[in-house]
């Protein structure tokens, strides 16, 4: 049985100094691949950067990079060119993001984060990359932003990370082409919500993660999150859907696979 962790953050300072721990535990909970997701101050370079040296060092970590919604007020003219160059810099850049709208927070100014998204959804259109994307309390805008910007021939296609909108969202969504992603917290008694969305997406628009070190699913919840846990919220879908556990691991490992149009039969 194989697993992907198909959203992680492990190379922030949470994981520092235990990292290469992390990693062997994952591959043995049976996790073959992680994509980790750059985020951070788009003036901090490095912030990135670090990303794709882990995905350069490691056979089975890929990388993705692009600004979140809280940072997009730091994504000026300068930043852009360095993040284009760091993504043509390694084949293991294989997705840009996490971009979108975070209204919950307002970290940066919403007419800000709008246009900011839209910039990135034009580099990955430009850079033939799928996106990645956060929304939070924003979810029509999202999706009207996603139809507009996304319809066009050669379109990678994109991933809803970390799912938490309505059964109609993840619908729209998926009619241009996004993968439904959910993580731990579809395992929380109170996410009904989560659940409800989780009902209506067919197995092969299905992808889980972990988002750690946030959103440990239960029975670990309290404690860092790690992507050996993408396992659990695993187990508890397949329950959910009623199906066995290697059929879910093995079919979300093969719509990863072929969304980033990687062989890892090889591996």
């Amino acid at each position: 049985m194989n697993l992907i962790d198909s959203h992680c953050h492990i190379d922030g300072e949470q994981f520092d100094a235990d990292r290469s721990e992390v990693i062997s535990r994952a591959q043995n909970a049976g996790v073959k691949a992680m994509l980790v997701v750059g985020t951070g101050d788009a003036a901090e370079f490095d912030n990135f950067a670090r990303v794709v040296r882990l995905a350069d060092s490691h056979q089975n970590i890929f990388c993705s990079i692009g600004v979140h919604p809280h940072d997009a007020k730091t994504f000026g003219k300068v930043e852009e060119g360095k993040l284009v160059e760091l993504a043509k810099s390694s084949p293991n850049v294989i997705g840009w993001g996490e971009i979108g709208l975070d209204y919950y927070y307002d970290h940066s100014p919403r007419d800000v984060q709008r246009e900011v998204f839209i910039r990135q959804i034009r580099i990955a259109r430009d850079l033939n990359l799928p996106i990645i994307i956060h929304s939070r309390d924003a979810d029509d805008e999202t999706v009207e932003i996603l139809t507009e910007e996304c319809n066009y021939p050669d379109f990678r296609g994109g991933i809803m990370h970390c799912f938490g909108g309505t059964p109609a969202m993840a619908e729209s969504l998926m009619k241009i082409g996004f993968m439904i992603s959910f993580a731990g917290n579809v395992t929380f008694k109170k996410a009904e919500n989560l659940r409800d969305a989780a009902r209506i997406v067919p197995l092969e628009k299905l992808l889980i993660e972990t988002d750690c070190p946030y959103l440990t699913p239960i029975p670990f919840r309290g404690k860092r999150n790690e992507p050996m846990y993408v396992r659990e919220t695993a187990k508890f879908l397949a329950e959910f859907y009623g199906i066995e556990l290697e059929t879910l691991a093995n079919q979300t490992t093969k719509n990863f696979s072929e969304f980033f149009r990687i062989n890892m039969d090889c591996w």
